[in-house]
């Protein structure tokens, strides 16, 4: 029993133990205390305290007047921010945790520091740097640093009470930083202002000028400077002002101006500003080309070259080149050249100023044209009754010739580009003063041309009469008014020529060609030329007759007449005459059927020759006899085993005859004994047709075909005598 309290005692002592602990977890946490509160940015204060158990964050209170700003931070240190820079906060502190937020620390006093200074910084050399600032709020003072942004070097710090401050003796082109802050009447620096500033480059060095006259333009160059971002070269004369740019260490600077001296300098430049210029180098341009060039030839084959002077100009240099590619100069220092000049060329004249600096541009190339040459191998190359031609080399010079001809009351005159002329509506026989002249478009006529004196073709004749004798000579007669001329009739024809001469009024021409017909004209002949030929008369010869006569038996009772052709005949009349009776035609062939022949008849052949125009020519006369009757009463009869006799009745007139026999195994013939009117074919096959035909021979041999052909078959059967049988006639050639 006495057990038991005890027991009770000790649960109950666990108890209020586990109330005391549910007590404490649902406590505030305690009140932080604040060691200190200080500033090292204007902003911003920082707080220190001692850790408070079970916090689990604190929270920072500034307060100024009636501006309150907290900051809820983890642990110490803790700093608020968003603070007015020189101003007196009262800072307190409370912890936070869990079971709550404790009751604000006893307050501390701190100040905010001063505020940085914001800097404005220049180069206004290319050994300084310029630093400005605007006043901080409760500074006393500043302090301001500055060195290369690379370490390299010394650190450069001054203090002053200013708002602006030099730094002298630094590195051109150099990259600097610079660090500024201000500090109050304690002492107490405020933040701090870094910015970084390049000085300027410095003054570019070795400068050099190369000069190209040809292009107008200067190539300048130098040595790089440190820190230098870009160059300008500058060139600068009394009336332009030009410039160019570049990251390099060289430019080119264009146009130019001839005549004109540049000074030319460079400066450098970097995000800081530009370098002092150099030092002007002096750049004299090449003269410009000489102006108001006068050109004169005088007298002809001199010419003269005048100019104007010109600025920065030395000597002067003109160049004469001639159209031919030949080319002279003169040099001098005067402002007139002279040189020797041709006639018909064109000269191309420049001239060109020196100096130093070389040859000027080119200005304006003048050409001047010195007159044309005369003409001077001046050939007539046909002189006829009203015109002359004539001929000449090409001169120099020339564009145009003019020619004229004068005889004294009348002038003939012609112009053209090509070296020629012809002069026409000239009198016949008649003496002219010539001259050629030479023009061109710049310098006009050269009359200085010499001329010389030709003498036209005689008139032409006029042919009056022409008549023929009755020994075919022809006469033909002119008239003309020519002085001393020889004149030639000339019978121009198919066959040829014939002429005749004479000095007087009439010539006889003999000797014509039958059938021909002919163009007569006359013309005179002097030392001069030519005339041209009088009008043509037209002059016909009788036709000729035929060279030969041929008249062949066509049938008994036909003859045809043949000849050769002759000239001039156009057509023919043949006659066939004897006692009996005539037979005649007219033809324009040369050949002639005539019909109701009789045979064994002597007759005459005659034929004429007829023109064109009707004149005739009686030709040749000819004897022909007629061919002999074609006899009658053909017959055969057998003679043996194998003969054939062949019997005809003879015509009237004597008369050989010619027998033929026409079979398919041979041709056989035989020729009666004169006076007889048969005649014997021996060892003829018998069994064959043949065709039998018995003709008249010609005085001449010829045997005639014309006369009727009979048929007769021989058979081979029978008596020895065998049979002869008449099959018919047959016209059959």
């Amino acid at each position: 029993m006495a057990g038991a309290p005890v027991k009770f005692l000790s649960v109950v002592g666990f108890s209020l133990i586990c109330l005391k602990m549910v007590a404490s977890t649902k406590t505030a946490p305690e009140i932080p205390t604040i060691d200190q509160a200080y500033s090292k940015i204007s902003n911003s204060i920082t707080v220190e305290w001692a850790t408070v158990p079970g916090a689990t964050s604190y929270l920072l209170t500034a307060k100024d007047g009636n501006t309150v700003i907290e900051t809820m931070v983890a642990n110490s240190p803790g700093t608020v921010t968003g603070l007015k820079a020189a101003t007196w906060y009262q800072i307190t502190i409370r912890s936070i945790s869990p079971a709550g937020k404790s009751q604000a620390s006893p307050p501390k006093q701190a100040k905010t520091v001063l505020a940085a200074p914001i800097l404005q910084v220049s180069s206004p050399s290319s050994d300084s740097i310029l630093v400005q600032w605007e006043a901080v709020y409760m500074a006393i003072g500043f302090s301001v640093s500055i060195m290369q942004a690379n370490g390299l070097g010394r650190i450069w710090k001054e203090n002053t009470t200013n708002t602006s401050l030099t730094f002298t003796s630094l590195a051109a082109g150099t990259l600097y930083t610079i660090k500024a802050y201000a500090w109050n009447a304690n002492g107490t620096p405020g933040d701090d202002s870094t910015c970084n500033q390049r000085t300027s480059p410095g003054t570019p060095a070795n400068i050099q000028v190369s000069f190209d006259s040809g292009a107008l333009k200067a190539s300048v160059s130098w040595a790089p400077t440190e820190g230098a971002f870009n160059y300008t070269v500058m060139a600068l004369s009394d009336s332009s002002r030009l410039s160019c740019s570049t990251a390099f260490s060289s430019c080119t600077i264009y146009p130019l101006q001839c005549g004109t001296k540049y000074l030319i300098s460079v400066s450098a430049s970097n995000d800081a500003g530009s370098s002092r210029s150099t030092s002007a180098v002096t750049l004299k341009t090449v003269a410009c080309a000489p102006g108001k060039v006068a050109i004169q030839e005088d007298p002809p084959g001199h010419l003269s070259v005048a100019w104007s002077s010109v600025d920065l100009g030395d000597y002067y240099v003109a160049f004469v080149k001639s159209d031919d590619g030949l080319e002279v100069h003169c040099n001098t220092s005067l402002t007139q050249c002279n040189f020797l000049s041709e006639c018909g060329f064109t000269y191309f004249i420049s001239v060109f100023a020196y100096n130093k600096a070389g040859q000027s541009p080119l200005g304006d190339v003048f050409n001047y044209t010195t007159a044309p040459c005369c003409p001077s191998d001046i050939n007539p190359v046909l002189v006829s009754s009203d015109r002359v031609e004539i001929v000449w080399s090409p001169v120099r010079g020339a564009e145009l010739y003019g020619t004229r001809a004068v005889d004294g009351f009348n002038v003939v005159e012609c112009n053209d580009t090509a070296p020629a002329c012809t002069l026409s509506a000239l009198e016949c026989d008649t003496k002219y003063n010539i001259t050629v002249y030479s023009f061109s478009e710049v310098r006009g006529s050269n009359t200085s041309c010499t001329s010389q004196f030709i003498t036209t073709a005689p008139c032409s004749p006029e042919i009056k009469s022409i008549s023929k004798d009755d020994f075919s000579m022809v006469h033909v007669r002119w008239q003309s008014t020519n002085d001393e001329a020889t004149y030639t009739v000339t019978a121009r024809g198919e066959k040829g020529l014939h002429q005749c001469s004479s000095t007087g009024e009439s010539c006889t021409l003999g000797g014509l060609p039958c059938g021909s017909l002919f163009s007569v004209t006359a013309v005179a002949e002097t030392p001069a030329g030519r005339s041209l030929p009088s009008y043509t008369v037209p002059l016909e010869t009788a036709p000729c007759c035929s060279a030969s006569l041929m008249v062949t038996q066509v049938t008994q009772s036909v003859i045809n007449v043949s000849w050769t052709v002759g000239s001039g005949a156009l057509t023919y009349v043949t006659v066939l005459q004897s006692q009996t009776g005539q037979s005649k035609c007219h033809t324009h062939q040369n050949h002639c059927l005539l019909g109701c022949i009789a045979c064994g008849i002597n007759y005459t052949v005659a034929v004429k020759a007829v023109s064109a125009t009707g004149l005739t020519a009686d030709c040749a006369y000819q004897s022909y006899s007629s061919s002999a009757c074609c006899p009658l009463g053909v017959k055969l009869y057998r003679l043996g085993p194998n003969g054939i006799r062949i019997h005809w009745q003879a015509s009237r007139g004597s008369a050989n005859y010619s027998t033929d026999l026409y079979g398919s195994k041979g041709i056989f013939t035989c020729a009666p004994s004169a006076g007889l009117s048969f005649c014997d074919v021996t060892e003829i096959p018998c069994g064959d047709v043949y065709t039998v035909m018995v003709s008249p021979v010609a005085e001449t041999g010829l045997k005639l075909t014309f006369c009727p052909k009979k048929i007769y078959s021989v058979t081979c059967s029978g008596s020895t005598l065998g049979m002869v049988i008449y099959r018919g006639k047959r016209n059959v050639e």
